[in-house]
């Protein structure tokens, strides 16, 4: 019998181990995808300071285009791949962002990760930090009180302009 059990515990270990994988890697493949297919899609995308990401089937479009009717092209590309549950286009119709502004971008979304890493009242690796132009967009599965713990946490970082919560929550 304990041995029956045993097999059991490893089967379920390496169904969730391996379902955690084929999450990443779809994610990885929608983002990478979605790209060509935004690029793709209006000519003026290929100069256009844009990017992808996806967490866990959830897509968010960020950065700089230079006219309003790209926006949608963006949305309808990236809707038609699988695995996307749903799509979030924050772009925005303005000139790209400067080298510094998204090297500040990329220092916010570190310091946001490494406070949320040592939290003990958020698991980070269920959080996707992602920032743009001094706003935060941060994706998750979670608890409310997750989420809210760690968008309290985010809201005490130095440079932090504003905080999007895309989180689906769980009961």
């Amino acid at each position: 019998m304990r041995i029956l059990s045993l097999i059991f515990l490893l089967l379920a270990i390496s169904s969730c181990a391996t379902t955690s994988v084929r999450v990443a890697f779809d994610d990885s493949r929608n983002a990478s995808l979605a790209e060509k297919l935004i690029k793709a899609s209006h000519p003026g995308y290929i100069d256009t300071n844009f990017e992808v990401t996806s967490f866990k089937g959830f897509v968010l479009i960020t950065g700089q285009v230079p006219s309003a009717k790209m926006i949608p092209l963006a949305t309808h590309e990236v809707e038609r791949l699988r695995n996307v549950r749903k799509v979030y286009n924050e772009l925005a119709v303005t000139g790209p962002t400067s080298m510094i502004s998204r090297t500040n971008d990329s220092w916010l979304t570190t310091k946001i990760k490494s406070a949320l890493v040592t939290a003990e009242d958020t698991d980070a690796s269920r959080i996707k930090v992602v920032t743009e132009n001094g706003v935060v967009f941060m994706m998750g599965l979670l608890t409310r009180a997750e989420a809210d713990a760690a968008v309290d946490i985010t809201r005490h970082i130095r440079g932090v302009q504003k905080i999007v919560k895309l989180f689906e929550y769980m009961n």
